[in-house]
C-alpha cells in the first residue's frame, strides 16, 4: 500500500505565502519516508508539466492526486469551479494521477454560522459536482471525490448521506474530520464502503474534542489548540482502519494529513516522520 502525504501537513493551504517552497516540501516529504504526494493548492507546485515532472522524479515521488478547496456556499463562483476542474484534470492526467478530491471552503462562513447553507445553494453545488464528475471522467479519466470537512456544508453523516444520494461522487473519507463531532469513522467506513475511493488519515485529540463538544472551544480555536493530533495519539483507532483497508484490498490513495497546532513542539518534518513510522508498521 503506497502511503502519501500532502502539502497541508506543512501548513500549505494556499498557492502563495507559504513558509515552505515547493522544492523544500518535496525534499522533506520524501525524506520522511513517503512515496506519494498530493499536489496541494492549485499553483503551489508548478503547473508546467516539464517542470513538475522532473521535480517529482528527483525525489522518487508519485503524484497520487489533489485536494481542491472551493467556495460552494457562494453559487456565483460556479464558473471558477469549472475552470479549476479543467485545469486540475489536465494537470493530473498528464502526470498519471487518477484522483481529484474537492471540499468546501470553511473560511468564508461567518464565525457563528459555520457550514450553514441553504437548500437551493446545496442543490446548486450538487449540480456543479455532477457536471464536473462527468467532465473529469470523460475528458481526463480522473475520478472526482468529495471530502467532508469540519466547519463546512458537508461534515455530519446526514449531510454526507444527502450528498451521496444526490450526486454520483464517491467519498474521500477523512478519519479525523469524521470523528471530530463524535461520529464513528470506522463504522461509517464499513457502511459506505462501496462509495469510498480515497482515504485521508488523521486523528483527533479526545481532550480537545470534548472541549468543543461541550461548547468551551470554537472550531477555529480547537484547530489552533491541536485538536488534530498525530496518528498514534488520538481517539480514532487508526490500526483498525488500516485493518479494514487491508482486509478489503483497498486500491485507492491513502494520504496522511497532519494539521499543525499553533504551539506545536515538533516541526512538520518531525511530525511527518513520526506519522510515517507509525503507519508503515500498520501498512
Amino acid at each position: 500500500m503506497l502511503i502519501g502525504n500532502a502539502p497541508c501537513s506543512w501548513g500549505v493551504c494556499y498557492p502563495t505565502g507559504n513558509a515552505y517552497a515547493p522544492e523544500e516540501y518535496l525534499a522533506e516529504v520524501a525524506g520522511a519516508g513517503y512515496q506519494g504526494t498530493e499536489l496541494g493548492p492549485l499553483g503551489y507546485l508548478p503547473k508546467d508539466i516539464e517542470v513538475i515532472k522532473p521535480m517529482l522524479a528527483q525525489h522518487d515521488l508519485t503524484l497520487i492526486g489533489a485536494t481542491h478547496v472551493h467556495t460552494f456556499s457562494q453559487p456565483e463562483t460556479s464558473a471558477r469551479f469549472h475552470e479549476d476542474m479543467q485545469a486540475q484534470g489536465k494537470l493530473l492526467s498528464s502526470l498519471g494521477a487518477k484522483h481529484l478530491v474537492v471540499m468546501d471552503e470553511s473560511n468564508v462562513y461567518p464565525s457563528n454560522q459555520l457550514g450553514v447553507m441553504t437548500r437551493a445553494a446545496r442543490n446548486h453545488m450538487y449540480e456543479d459536482l455532477t457536471k464536473a464528475h462527468a467532465m473529469l471522467a470523460e475528458t481526463y479519466g480522473v475520478a472526482l471525490s468529495f471530502h467532508p470537512h469540519i466547519g463546512t456544508c458537508v461534515e455530519l453523516e446526514a449531510q454526507i448521506d444527502d450528498l451521496l444520494q444526490n450526486t454520483p461522487l464517491n467519498l474521500c473519507l477523512d478519519t479525523g474530520h469524521h470523528a471530530f463531532w463524535g461520529q464513528d469513522p470506522l463504522a461509517y467506513m464499513q457502511r459506505k464502503w462501496d462509495r469510498i475511493d480515497y482515504m485521508h488519515l488523521k486523528n483527533v485529540d479526545p481532550a480537545v474534542r470534548t472541549r468543543v463538544l461541550s461548547g468551551e472551544l470554537s472550531v477555529p480555536a480547537s484547530l489552533a489548540a491541536g485538536v488534530m493530533c498525530p496518528l498514534a495519539d488520538g481517539a480514532v483507532d487508526i490500526a483498525a482502519v488500516m485493518d479494514v483497508l487491508r482486509a478489503r484490498d483497498f486500491r485507492g490513495p491513502v494520504v496522511v494529513e497532519q494539521d499543525i497546532a499553533e504551539n506545536a513542539s515538533e516541526t512538520p518534518l518531525e511530525l511527518a516522520r513520526r506519522n510515517f513510522t507509525y503507519i508503515a508498521k500498520l501498512a
